[in-house]
């Protein structure tokens, strides 16, 4: 399984825990919730759905179709009218398992680009100890790609035209914006996890979350960094 199908499993699977949807639901929702997955289509979608039911992680459950409106023409009502019944996707026990499951790894992989965007939408339903290790886990990825940046920068500066070393430092900004971001989180996970063991950490301070560690909404997808390390 290649890692970005990977990354499609866990995002059905975790917007099939809030609720059973049909597959147009789905792909909306991939789309519109988790940007990573803007460039995917049914093609992609559908075979991913199809292997997550025959693991038993999903069943799939017809829709009953609505009767016909008064007028329609019988001709153009399966193709028009939308009488079809639809497939409704629910996730099983077993789902669930595998689910809960996958949210507790921390692994480098929960650290790279698209997977992190994809795990940190579902950190409503992660344990405040798994967060805290994914963010430190990501703050540690980029802190080593933004050492290089800079290096590569130090080696290369005078051999760069005006164009060239300006986005070099644009995607470094960018690297150091997401790392800001990432120190802000895990200060206020801390922060609530001070609280709840009963510590006094002294005025709570305007961090991105609240007593709980949860960020505030910040537009819905986490900094984008460049990946350019040249």
């Amino acid at each position: 399984m290649s890692r970005r199908s990977g990354i499609l499993e866990f995002a059905v699977l975790g917007l099939l825990r809030e609720s059973p949807m049909h597959g147009y639901e789905l792909r909306k929702r991939l789309n519109t919730s988790l940007g990573v997955f803007r460039a995917f289509s049914y093609g992609s979608l559908y075979p991913c759905l199809k292997t997550l039911v025959e693991r038993g992680w999903l069943t799939e459950e017809h829709e009953p179709a609505r009767p016909p409106q008064e007028g329609e023409r019988e001709a153009l009502s399966a193709s028009l009218s939308g009488r079809r019944a639809k497939i409704v996707y629910r996730l099983t026990a077993s789902g669930k398992e595998h689910f809960e499951e996958l949210l507790s790894q921390t692994g480098p992989d929960a650290w790279e680009d698209e997977h992190f965007g994809v795990r940190f939408a579902f950190f409503g339903q992660t344990s405040r100890d798994v967060r805290m290790r994914v963010l430190e886990g990501r703050r540690s990825r980029l802190e080593e790609r933004l050492a290089k940046m800079r290096a590569s920068l130090a080696r290369t500066r005078e051999r760069l035209d005006d164009y060239t070393l300006e986005l070099q430092r644009h995607g470094m900004e960018s690297v150091e914006r997401e790392v800001r971001w990432l120190t802000e989180l895990i200060e206020s996970e801390r922060t609530g996890r001070d609280r709840e063991a009963g510590s006094d950490p002294g005025p709570p301070q305007r961090r991105p979350g609240d007593a709980g560690g949860r960020p505030r909404h910040r537009g819905g997808t986490p900094p984008d960094p460049s990946d350019d390390t040249a």
